[in-house]
């Protein structure tokens, strides 16, 4: 018994009397149930995935490994299995020793069929309900990891991280798409450790830092004597990432041959080594990234077409920082804190001005430059923001810089507000003290920019009703 149980099986019935097993097996196939009939027990639990959706019906006293051993073996594998005991000895302690130990019934043979029946349909409800409640666990417990890799609350964050949770649990190749510090790996990792290859390898390449003399060997290995200088075998990073994720990052610095080798493999799923003549299968998933357009790459001849669709199915596309709002005052507390406790550092709260000039600041470099200057700011440095834009021109202070000075004097007092309220407050008092206006002032600014304290402190009470 080494293959795996289908999941379609509803009962899996285990008596070792032929006759009897054959009777009990067309009762439920007459119900309707799926069945699987075994004459012994011995290997089942080897047999059974963990979330199986389905109950086991035994027989206490049989040869080999008996009911009682069988519901100690599968409940060291998944405790809330509904496991089922019949004998036909009317032994009323063997009956209580199997509820104690976990049993969900115990029926005294003989019986009649509606009993078994009853019996056996209350446990696959139980054990539908036992699983859906551990999909929405895991599914919860996915969302709040997510958010604690992926920072902030802008709507395209809560998209992205939607997608991701959607993508993870799939077999799909995908396709991440963001500039240069925007957190590709950190997405990339998400999507293999939220998947059922986070047990296997991740393994991260940059194509982009890789010789193109070596990337081939380094991709698919090679075998001895492959070129000059190959004296031993070499297991290429695809063989590596068997059973688990290769993340391929910069895939636009790839040369064409090399392309058409990887666009072969995501298709076969096969590797063959520099100079063997093997097809060694794999089992791997593909998560490509780039800061280019590749549509564009395509069109442009540097970047296959086929390739380029067969990566395009599943595409991810991070926001830049500058395009998410409040994230950045968000993500740079975050980093900011963590840096002041690895360095054993008091923390230091941002000035409103501060907090504006982060508001304003275009980031080229994204969450990598976010990062690195909220570790400055953590040792009590100048926050020493970049004023280029990313291609070297000077950065305007807003995103969007539009307007007269009218317009723009109005955006610089919603970003300075709005700045405070992303801070811990505990009323609306404390909020327009820190800014240093009226209260009133404060609720007549709040309606104009359309900004609420209560969304954003977490409060239960409207800004209205707040002190």
């Amino acid at each position: 018994m080494s293959n795996l149980i289908d999941n379609r099986i509803e009962v899996v019935l285990i008596d070792d009397d032929p006759h009897l097993r054959q009777a009990l097996s067309q009762t439920l196939d007459l119900a309707g149930l799926k069945i699987l009939p075994l004459a012994q027990a011995q290997g089942l639990a080897a047999r059974l995935e963990r979330d199986w959706p389905g109950v086991v019906v035994s027989d206490i006293r049989m040869p080999g490994m008996d009911g009682l051993e069988l519901l100690a073996e599968l409940h060291g594998h998944d405790p809330e299995l509904p496991v089922l005991l019949i004998t036909g000895h009317g032994d009323v302690p063997l009956a209580v020793q199997a509820m104690r130990a976990g049993a969900y019934d115990f029926l005294e043979k003989p019986f009649a069929s509606d009993a078994l029946l009853d019996s056996v349909r209350r446990a696959l409800a139980l054990r539908r309900l036992v699983l859906d409640n551990r999909s929405l666990r895991l599914a919860l417990s996915d969302r709040n990891e997510l958010s604690t890799r992926l920072i902030g609350q802008s709507p395209s964050m809560l998209r992205l991280r939607e997608q991701i949770g959607a993508l993870a649990p799939t077999k799909a190749d995908v396709l991440i798409l963001g500039e240069t510090g925007a957190g590709k790996e950190v997405v990339a990792r998400a999507l293999h450790d939220l998947s059922n290859r986070r047990n296997g390898p991740f393994v991260a390449i940059n194509a982009g830092a890789l010789a193109e003399s070596v990337v081939e060997s380094e991709l698919f290995g090679h075998e001895p004597g492959a070129f000059t200088g190959a004296q031993k075998r070499r297991i290429g990073k695809f063989e590596f990432a068997n059973g688990g994720t290769l993340f391929l990052d910069e895939i636009e610095s790839m040369s064409l041959d090399v392309q058409v080798k990887l666009l072969r493999l995501l298709q076969e799923r096969v590797v063959e080594r520099l100079g063997g003549n093997q097809l060694i299968p794999l089992d791997i998933r593909i998560i490509a990234a780039t800061k280019e357009d590749l549509r564009q790459s395509a069109d442009q001849g540097r970047f296959r077409a086929d390739l380029y669709y067969r990566l395009n199915v599943a595409p991810l596309r991070i926001p830049p920082l500058r395009e998410r709002g409040e994230d950045a005052l968000m993500m740079f507390q975050h980093f900011a804190d963590e840096a002041s406790e690895r360095h054993g550092l008091a923390p230091h709260e941002l000035l409103p001005g501060q907090r504006a000039l982060l508001l304003r600041h275009r980031w080229p470099g994204n969450v990598r430059e976010l990062q690195n200057a909220a570790e400055r700011f953590a040792l009590g440095l100048e926050l020493a923001l970049d004023p280029t834009a990313a291609d070297g021109s000077p950065a305007p202070l807003s995103a969007e810089p539009s307007g007269n000075l009218s317009e723009q004097v109005e955006n610089f007092e919603k970003n300075l507000i709005a700045a405070e309220l992303a801070r811990s407050h505990s009323s609306l008092r404390s909020v327009a003290e820190a800014l240093g206006v009226p209260r009133k002032t404060l609720h007549d600014k709040l309606r104009k920019h359309g900004l609420n304290f209560a969304d954003a402190a977490g409060a239960h009470n409207s800004a209205e009703e707040l002190d």
